[in-house]
């Protein structure tokens, strides 16, 4: 087992499953059965994603993107969108962008007029965390399971310089563990 230092947790894995439940029933309410494709962002989602298609009780697709502004930091660089993974079958469709957290907002402002290109019925986006006070667009998410206060969050996917994905819940990663990181 890995040895990760002792971190803040702000939401444990039973809160995680609460939130999503309830995501997933707000969604489920909002197509009504109607056919959905879900766009997984990759890779912070995919916790997520796994989850959440396991609650909805749509006829649903999966596909991803992959959009990575972070590396080797807590600060966001130049974001980079790689669509090769989806694909064109979002015509005529209801797409569901999900994300795992909504920080600057940049990566589904960029990512949205994208698949607006691929001829959706509509796009909609659905996040696991909104950060607060850090958004730099004009948009909010259409689903959210949890705001989270400013700081470096990491688990359930989210990771800093690769680490901590796996951990089952969402915890504050602090200035000196991050310095204490490989």
């Amino acid at each position: 087992m890995i040895d990760y230092p002792p971190m803040k947790i702000l939401l444990t894995d039973d809160q995680l499953r609460e939130g999503i439940r309830r995501m997933a029933d707000a969604i489920g309410k909002h197509y009504q059965h109607k056919p959905l494709t879900i766009v997984g962002v990759m890779i912070g989602s995919i916790v997520l994603l796994a989850d959440l298609i396991r609650l909805l009780n749509l006829p649903l697709r999966v596909e991803l993107v992959q959009a990575r502004s972070y590396r080797n930091g807590t600060r966001p660089g130049p974001l980079v969108i790689n669509t090769e993974l989806l694909s064109t079958k979002v015509r005529g469709r209801h797409v569901l962008l999900v994300d795992d957290i909504f920080d600057t907002g940049r990566t589904l402002w960029e990512l949205i007029p994208q698949i607006d290109e691929l001829g959706p019925e509509s796009v909609r986006t659905a996040v696991l965390l909104q950060k607060q006070g850090c958004c730099e667009v004009k948009m909010k998410p259409d689903f959210v399971a949890f705001d989270v206060p400013k700081g470096f969050v990491v688990g359930y996917g989210l990771d800093y310089n690769d680490q901590y994905r796996n951990l089952p819940h969402i915890a504050l990663l602090e200035p000196q563990e991050m310095e204490e990181t490989p």
